[in-house]
């Protein structure tokens, strides 16, 4: 039985793993591409950084013209990118409430292909119909903000149903490395075929998030107990899904798993009912919720700023070519998998998740200081 749920939480670990990989390469490809779609939006970005940018055979710059200059391009670049993560920010409650109403293997596919279907629309098909309208970019922003969201509570909730806490640090230090690792694939991935046009780029990564989706659907198991393993306590990880609603959010008391399983292998062998899905208050009111909630926030606001603009400013502040900047820009991504891996490690070992992550925050503080210095005496 041992090696029966073994197999299956592999399996489990590799494809939310994959889920999210390819959900990230998807997102970064804009961020990538930004440089090229600026200098076909705008007739002043057919000569940027000193070297001519030419146009697909046949094309003007009066066939597609959405903005006078390169920096209202690039407003409205920056506009959408808040409105992705404004829909994404509100996605993210409304998919967090279908979660629990429905099969999680549904949501996530449901999610990466309809994501996938989005992104082709707004960055090849659109092209390739030379359509250019700025409100149905906004529109489509907004769906593929909301289709994105679904992916992040599923796996999440998937990974808790097959990983308890014994050992959680690691495993998910090395799980959260799928956005990097996401990231450093689409970055390549857009690389590759930048030299083509900006839409192979979107097409390339649209269709690959698209077959993942497919593969998840037929090949994901949400829970044990889709398998007829309804008792976690017979492996020495437990399922998150039977922790009390009144326990912290991120406990260090690990060790009374240990009393808890013996007492569940007491228990008679009838299925148990599905959980209740709790309120947003109740979830709100959940201890370590809140601090958490605030300092992962300013974590994100920090990371984005890398993820979404990184490649531009290296290209456009300093005349970098656009795939070398796209390249460069994956170390942050490098060092993101080192360091969570290797964090989650020292947690476990510690047996506390708090004294890691303020330490490895405030290195974080001191690293980005640093670089902005460095950046202005250049």
């Amino acid at each position: 039985m041992w090696s029966l749920y073994t197999y299956h939480q592999l399996l489990a670990f590799l494809l939310t793993f994959l889920s999210y990989v390819l959900l990230h390469a998807s997102r970064k490809t804009f961020s990538n591409v930004k440089v090229s779609i600026s200098a076909q939006w705008t007739p002043s970005a057919l000569q940027q950084n000193g070297s001519a940018i030419t146009l697909s055979p046949g094309e003007t710059w009066e066939d597609n013209k959405l903005f006078a200059d390169a920096g209202e391009a690039t407003l409205f670049l920056g506009a959408l990118d808040s409105i992705f993560l404004f829909s994404y920010a509100v996605g993210l409650y409304i998919s967090g409430v279908i979660g629990d109403r429905f099969n999680l293997r549904y949501v996530l596919s449901f999610g990466l292909c309809g994501s996938a279907v989005a992104e082709f629309i707004f960055g090849t098909l659109t092209e390739w119909l030379h359509f250019y309208n700025v409100y149905f970019y906004c529109v489509l922003w907004v769906i593929n903000g909301l289709l994105q969201s679904t992916v992040w509570p599923c796996v999440v909730a998937i990974m808790g149903n097959w990983f308890g806490k014994s050992g959680r640090g690691f495993v998910f230090g090395l799980w959260s490395a799928c956005a990097s690792v996401g990231n450093i694939l689409g970055a390549f991935l857009a690389s590759s075929v930048l030299k083509y046009g900006y839409e192979y780029a979107f097409l390339v990564t649209s269709v690959v998030q698209f077959a993942g989706g497919v593969v998840v659907f037929f090949g994901l198991l949400t829970s044990p107990k889709e398998i007829g393993l309804s008792d976690p306590s017979e492996t020495v990880l437990r399922s998150v899904t039977r922790d009390s609603d009144s326990r912290p959010l991120m406990s260090d008391d690990e060790d009374e798993l240990c009393d808890e399983n013996s007492s569940i292998q007491q228990q008679d062998e009838e299925p148990e009912p599905q959980p209740k899905a709790i309120g947003f208050l109740k979830a709100f009111c959940l201890p370590g919720v809140l601090p958490y909630s605030l300092a992962y926030a300013c974590l994100k606001l920090v990371n984005y700023s890398f993820f979404f603009w990184l490649p531009f400013y290296l290209s456009n502040n300093f005349g970098w070519k656009e795939v070398q900047a796209d390249r460069l820009s994956v170390w942050y991504d490098v060092g993101g998998i080192v360091g969570g891996t290797v964090q989650g490690l020292i947690s476990d070992l510690l047996g506390k998740r708090a004294p890691v992550l303020v330490v490895s925050l405030v290195l974080a503080m001191g690293a980005l200081v640093g670089y902005s210095r460095k950046f202005r005496e250049d």
